[in-house]
């Protein structure tokens, strides 16, 4: 799943020519959104680095503490699980993160850089609006920052694609995580284009917003991690 504004031009190009312009060693591959023991074991199993779960109750994805702990404990032991929050209060995310024993804190809303102090691991998501100044993200002293495509209606999951150069300038601040609109066909120009830390998907690896194709799963991972 996968917030900013100022200065530079993010219309999309969906027909320009890729080439690898940057080099993208060993890129992560997050499947966020998932819902359900077998998702999470597919995803595992098909070569994923991290898992999300999405606690935003206004999400179709959202999952409670109880279902994200039956969840985690079926996981093998080197997988990443997030917890993924929006404008949600401190000892809020506190408790849901220690209730489900996840290792990292994705804030995909409004959060300020003071908030974001607060946690030991934590990924900081922006949405990428038609214009945006990337300076903004020197203020937020995380771990990575996730690029999601601007959306009125939605915190992330919603399919739509921006202007990855948007991306490969934003790599100056810190890791990215590129999101927003990735897919089988995309993923691998993504990642020769940008060079990210990590790619994130969840709508476009779906039967059903809270049932993954395990098949498209597998072929994401691969498809990005051949880029």
């Amino acid at each position: 799943m996968a917030d900013g504004e100022g200065a530079t031009n993010v219309v999309v190009d969906t027909l320009r020519p890729v080439k690898k312009l940057h080099c993208s060693e060993a890129v992560k591959v997050k499947i966020c959104g998932i819902t359900n023991i077998e998702d999470a074991i597919a995803a595992a199993e098909g070569g994923a680095d991290a898992i999300g779960f999405v606690f935003y109750d206004k999400s179709p994805r959202y999952v409670t503490p109880q279902e994200v702990t039956a969840i985690v404990k079926e996981l093998p032991p080197f997988i990443t699980t997030v917890g993924v929050f929006v404008n949600e209060k401190e000892d809020v995310i506190k408790e849901k993160m220690a209730q489900s024993g996840l290792d990292v804190v994705q804030l995909h809303g409004d959060e300020t850089p003071q908030m974001c102090g607060a946690y030991s691991r934590v990924i900081k998501a922006f949405r990428v609006r038609e214009f945006m100044d990337l300076s903004v993200l020197a203020n937020y002293k995380v771990q990575a920052y996730l690029l999601d495509t601007y959306d009125d209606n939605a915190y992330g999951g919603t399919g739509k694609l921006f202007n990855w150069d948007v991306a490969v300038e934003a790599k100056q601040f810190g890791r990215i995580v590129l999101a927003g609109g990735l897919n089988i066909e995309n993923v691998r120009d993504a990642v020769r284009w940008v060079g990210p830390y990590a790619v994130d998907v969840s709508s476009a690896v779906e039967e059903t917003k809270r049932k993954k194709n395990h098949y498209k799963i597998k072929a994401f991972i691969e498809e990005a991690k051949s880029g």
